[in-house]
């Protein structure tokens, strides 16, 4: 069976709601930002890949050109979802490398936001 990219969506929204303990917070919505990440980005690689016919590489580069593929485009639409992933991964690298970072709770809801603005806009192309 296929993984359903976006499930890492319902898990970072679930990350992010429920806190059980202050030392586990901060880890959390870490993860959470990180998981709406890939949601959002693992979607736009397999639309490119799956419906366009494009071929991405199994490597890291992919981050690039998906999120390029998609800044560059003619279209409006297409274009937004590329600025989304350039943020969602400018913010994933912030929480998976970053000692300190500051605003993370408000980094939190404004990535899953994003991530589910990606994921539904890439069901309507």
């Amino acid at each position: 069976m296929m993984f359903d990219w976006s499930d890492y969506l319902d898990l970072a929204n679930e990350l992010a709601g429920e806190i059980a303990s202050q030392t586990t917070e901060e880890a959390k919505l870490r993860s959470s930002v990180s998981r709406a990440y890939y949601a959002a980005f693992c979607k736009a690689r397999n639309y490119l890949r799956d419906i366009e016919g494009q071929s991405i590489p199994p490597t890291g580069i992919a981050h690039v050109i998906v999120r390029d593929e998609f800044k560059h485009n003619a279209d409006k639409q297409r274009r937004k979802i590329g600025q989304n992933l350039d943020r969602l991964r400018i913010d994933r690298n912030k929480v998976d490398y970053d000692d300190s970072v500051t605003g993370l709770s408000s980094m939190v809801t404004m990535d899953l936001t994003m991530a589910l603005k990606v994921i539904s806009t890439l069901n309507t192309l």
